[in-house]
């Protein structure tokens, strides 16, 4: 215990505490911070060995993010490499910046623990933004992209590769520009930078091990467990398929299986995805390192690319980023589809009048010949969905307790309406039996496999959506969720789900409550 103990004192000791400041202008007497400097607030992230706090510093009232790091777990998970290099890493990204990382603020410790003061970037990882839209538009995406490539280059030209860019590692800040982040897996491959942060060939001829995360590890990691900054350039390509298309394109049941297809190249582009970003992705995912646009030509070659068109690069610092909203791209058989809709919202849902007469004209484009008999035709006396006498409840549940397959899946709840419907990620689709019940809960099971595959979830802020006939969209606090009823009655859908949720949430002096009433 005692050896081990030195260990970390050795591959992590540092002194009481350093600043930024006094790295980058030599101060011979740095301020003693201590974490009773700072008011610890809120966790925001969490790793293996770590944890990361919102925090306020006392004397300057500023706001950062704090990683605290326990030494005892640094010592079982053997991150002491991992945790001096990063620290080395973001003194140099300090001393030289760049708009797109984070900054180091100060580094102390204490007998159990070690601190790492950063910038604080108030809107969080870039995966949960993914994962609340689905998927990005090309605005957006482009945006994004534009500014991991300014970030990539700074990085690169330091003789730094971080071989573990993923959309987790991409943060964004107030103002909703990125902040690459965690540079633990990072590899410095500049002598002239190793020799200058003093950790010289332990870095540079040190024995390779894989890092990185399965879906955006490039093969040459996996092979030879050689490292460029191509390897970054691959993530990059996995990154920007992810942002337009919803979900990585090497995807497995397991990492061995999600390593096999990143080795075979084995990937597939899904029907809407977007032709010119389409390119960008093939030039980026190559399996030789050397081949990948980019490596060669260096950053020129990427930035000239068709994809960045218009990108104003020396401006992206300054320039406001393309505001992300609920969207569902087009493909060959479905149109785009967008949603100004933001969560939470002072309007009320989308079945209003006003909703109800534009979602109505559509029916205006129909044939004549069908209107008069389409089964889409609204009628406005519709009995509500949850009038129903006890007896009428207690008939039903038996019914439903004998007869319908999908009763293990609703928790006892009745189910008030059910159908198939296609749950939209980005451009990949899966057909879902969609179970709205009493509780309030919405159900989604796969019926090919008779397997409960999620719950939307309730609060006052739900709102229904109808795009049109076949298409609606679920809001909700954290994402939104797109779905399509291939029978195209996405307006009962909606009008029921609207039922529910008024009687559930009930109104006191135009604030909705944010406890539910059991249904």
């Amino acid at each position: 215990l005692t050896g081990a103990s030195s260990m970390v004192k050795s591959s992590t000791d540092m002194p009481t505490s350093t600043t930024t400041n006094s790295v980058v202008a030599g101060h011979s007497t740095p301020p003693k911070l201590t974490p009773k400097d700072f008011i610890f607030g809120k966790l925001i992230g969490e790793g293996s060995y770590s944890m990361v706090y919102l925090a306020k510093e006392m004397r300057t009232n500023k706001e950062y993010a704090v990683k605290v790091c326990y030494k005892n777990h640094i010592l079982r998970e053997r991150k002491q490499k991992a945790i001096m290099r990063e620290k080395q890493i973001l003194r140099i990204l300090s001393s030289r910046p760049h708009p797109f990382f984070i900054r180091l603020h100060s580094t102390f410790h204490d007998s159990e623990k070690l601190y790492f003061v950063v910038s604080y970037a108030k809107h969080g990882e870039l995966l949960p933004h993914i994962v609340k839209y689905g998927s990005f538009d090309v605005d957006v995406t482009r945006f994004y992209s534009a500014e991991i490539v300014s970030a990539l280059e700074h990085l690169h030209s330091l003789g730094i590769v971080h071989r573990d860019l993923k959309p987790e590692n991409i943060l964004l800040n107030d103002k909703w520009h990125i902040q690459i982040t965690d540079f633990g897996s990072a590899k410095i491959i500049s002598r002239e930078v190793s020799d200058e942060i003093d950790i010289g060939e332990m870095e540079l001829n040190g024995h390779n091990s894989f890092v990185g995360t399965a879906q955006y590890v490039s093969p040459e990691m996996l092979s030879d467990k050689s490292c460029s900054p191509s390897t970054d350039l691959w993530a990059l390509g996995c990154i920007v398929y992810q942002m337009i298309s919803g979900l990585p394109p090497f995807r497995g049941p397991n990492e061995y299986l999600t390593f096999q297809k990143i080795m075979k190249l084995e990937y597939k582009f899904p029907d809407g995805f977007n032709p010119v970003a389409k390119e960008f992705v093939q030039k980026l995912l190559v399996i030789d390192p050397n081949e990948r646009l980019g490596a060669n030509g260096g950053y020129v070659t990427l930035k000239e690319h068709e994809f960045f068109a218009g990108v104003p690069w020396e401006r992206l610092p300054e320039t406001e980023p393309p505001k992300m909203t609920p969207f569902l791209p087009g493909t060959s058989s479905n149109e785009e589809l967008r949603s100004q809709y933001q969560v939470p919202d002072d309007l009320e849902p989308g079945l209003d009048d006003k909703q109800m007469t534009r979602i109505l004209g559509l029916a205006l484009l129909e044939d004549d010949a069908t209107k008069s008999t389409s089964p889409h035709r609204i009628s406005r006396s519709h009995q509500h969905i949850l009038d129903i006498t006890a007896d009428e409840h207690a008939a039903r549940m038996k019914k439903q307790t004998e007869t319908n397959p999908y009763h293990k899946f609703v928790e006892g709840n009745l189910i008030l309406k059910q159908g198939l419907v296609d749950k939209r990620k980005g451009l990949f689709a899966r057909r879902r039996m969609l179970l709205l019940t009493t509780g309030p809960h919405l159900y989604y099971v796969d019926p090919a496999n008779m397997v409960l595959k999620g719950e939307i979830p309730w609060s006052a802020n739900l709102r229904p959506e109808p795009k049109n006939f076949k298409t609606f969209f679920v809001h909700t606090p954290s994402r939104t969720y797109y779905l399509e009823d291939p029978e195209g009655y996405a307006l009962a859908w909606c009008k029921a789900i609207e039922e529910v949720r008024k009687a559930t949430y009930s109104q006191t002096e135009g604030t909705l409550t944010s406890q539910p009433k059991r249904i």
